[in-house]
């Protein structure tokens, strides 16, 4: 009887660590992007994306491009959207024309390609200049000003507004 007790503590012990462990895994991905749903309101013919600045003071924000969920990071140095050579594929894109960018990390070898559908919420973009670049890890895609001179922005505090005039 009291091994029994004993196991029934243990199995309540790993129940517990599993349910922090979720619990707080949850809570991580929440300061490393709280732009996982990311917020849209329409009015008047203007359709705007509020999104979360992370605890680091970067915008990440959840999206897709051609219809598959992605994940942006907000990048108004980036002359493009950079897209992982990694992941181009199986986001349907194709490479093009080969070019050299210089980046954070120096120069680097990459293709150009278009974006058929990009979105950020509810905002909406069409036929967008992509790059693909093998350079980059699988890490975030770069929304970079290919499609964020297509919306106005707006930063106050630590919220950054998108707004595409429709």
């Amino acid at each position: 009887m009291e091994s029994a007790g004993r196991g029934m503590i243990a199995v309540g012990f790993i129940i517990g660590i599993v349910l922090l462990t979720m619990f707080f895994g949850d809570q991580l991905e929440d300061q490393r992007n709280p732009n996982r749903d990311p917020r849209s309101q329409i009015q008047a013919g203007i359709t705007e994306v509020m999104l979360d600045q992370n605890r680091w003071g970067h915008y990440l924000t959840a999206g897709t491009i051609n219809n598959r969920p992605v994940e942006f990071l907000v990048d108004t140095g980036a002359t493009d959207v950079v897209v992982p050579a990694s992941i181009a594929g199986d986001l349907g894109l194709t490479r093009g024309r080969k070019g050299r960018a210089m980046t954070a990390n120096g120069k680097v070898t990459i293709w150009s390609t278009r974006i058929a559908r990009l979105t950020v919420g509810d905002i909406v973009l069409h036929d967008v200049d992509a790059s693909i670049n093998p350079g980059m890890g699988d890490m975030e895609i770069l929304l970079g000003m290919s499609a964020l001179a297509e919306v106005e922005l707006v930063q106050r505090g630590d919220t950054l507004t998108l707004r595409q005039f429709n």
